[in-house]
């Protein structure tokens, strides 16, 4: 936001019709109109909202460790094998999906290398909410989050290095060390409490997570709307990188939930893994952005990590939509099919009594 900022130091401003003078702030006057410094109320706002949003969030990720068994979690890191297909999915598939999009659309350079940025940032902590709706593995989720942002501090230099070679230098890219260090421990140090309260108050921590739960999935839409309100001037770009931005979420999470299946993870874990790649630290991608191009560079593609959000956000609630219809109907079909077992089991007793538990005469002994 900050360098989106600095591309609209001065805002021109007509005065008045029946005014004469220059408001006593103005830069430069010829009579008819005036140059004033930009209002920082945008930059005010979004440095409070940030922080709010940085504490909900916060809160939220405690919540959702409190849904986490320290044997299950443990039992992850010491067999890492769904880790490992994260890691696949995390710093295999998504690079080379961004890096292939960027070609077939014949992008520019400088828009292809945020395509790749976002492509090679770590999973994001709205995952691990959606995976929570969706019955996944939390364990896996929340150990995934982990992992990939703690090895993104190499592994996102190495992608980019592959990747950006025939756009861009690689070392003209700046990564945020510290805002990815405070990631990992903004979602360790919740989720570590989350875990101990689960361990010792098994009950008190089911009832914080079903309020961070809702939370959470209030908090996702509210962080869309807000990143639209406050980049509402800088929505003019390229289709094309509108089209990447619907693209890209959707293939990650098809090519992960496909590969999670290849790999043989169950069904709860395959979901898992799907939303761990389709959904990017975007906030993380943004920061890179700000930190590596010019303001001029940035009106060509600063917006494309608010697209990607907002699809992924949308494709994962039609994710979630379609599980829980499909949860509904299996469980409906299910009932259906033990309630007409129970009826045959009941015929078959009256008809035979002495087979199956039926009664047997005392005459008999």
């Amino acid at each position: 936001m900050q360098a989106y900022l600095l591309s609209q130091q001065f805002n021109t401003r007509p005065l008045a019709e029946n005014s004469t003078a220059c408001p006593a702030n103005a830069t430069i006057c010829n009579g008819t109109s005036c140059v004033l410094p930009e209002d920082n109320f945008n930059e005010t706002l979004s440095i409070v909202l940030s922080t709010v949003l940085t504490i909900m969030l916060a809160l939220v990720m405690f919540s959702m460790g409190c849904n986490v068994e320290v044997k299950k979690f443990w039992s992850h890191i010491k067999r890492p094998w769904g880790i490992f297909v994260g890691f696949l999915c995390q710093f295999g598939i998504m690079p080379l999906t961004a890096f292939l999009l960027s070609l077939a659309f014949n992008v520019l350079p400088i828009q292809a290398v945020v395509v790749l940025i976002m492509g090679c940032c770590p999973g994001g902590t709205a995952s691990n909410v959606i995976a929570y709706w969706v019955d996944g593995d939390m364990d896996l989720s929340i150990s995934m989050t982990t992992c990939s942002t703690l090895l993104a501090m190499g592994m996102m230099p190495l992608c980019l290095f592959i990747y950006t070679k025939m756009w861009t230098d690689a070392n003209a890219i700046v990564l945020p060390y510290n805002s990815i260090g405070i990631s990992l421990v903004a979602l360790v140090v919740p989720v570590s409490l989350g875990i101990y309260v689960n361990h010792k108050w098994p009950r008190k921590a089911k009832i914080i997570l079903k309020v961070g739960s809702i939370v959470g999935a209030i908090l996702i839409v509210l962080i869309a709307v807000v990143g639209g309100i406050l980049y509402k001037g800088s929505w003019i770009i390229s289709p094309k990188l509108w089209i990447i931005g619907t693209i890209f979420p959707a293939a990650g999470y098809c090519l992960g939930f496909f590969l999670a299946r290849l790999a043989g993870l169950s069904w709860n874990r395959c979901r898992t893994v799907s939303l761990e790649t389709g959904m990017q630290n975007t906030q993380l991608c943004s920061t890179i952005v700000q930190l590596s191009f010019t303001p001029a560079q940035l009106e060509l593609m600063f917006t494309f990590p608010l697209i990607y959000s907002i699809f992924q956000l949308l494709f994962a609630l039609l994710f979630l939509g379609g599980y829980r219809i499909y949860r509904r109907h299996r469980a409906k079909t299910k009932t259906d099919i033990e309630k007409t077992e129970q009826k045959e089991d009941s015929k078959s007793t009256s008809s035979h009594p002495n087979i199956n538990g039926g009664f047997v005469a005392n005459e008999d002994k």
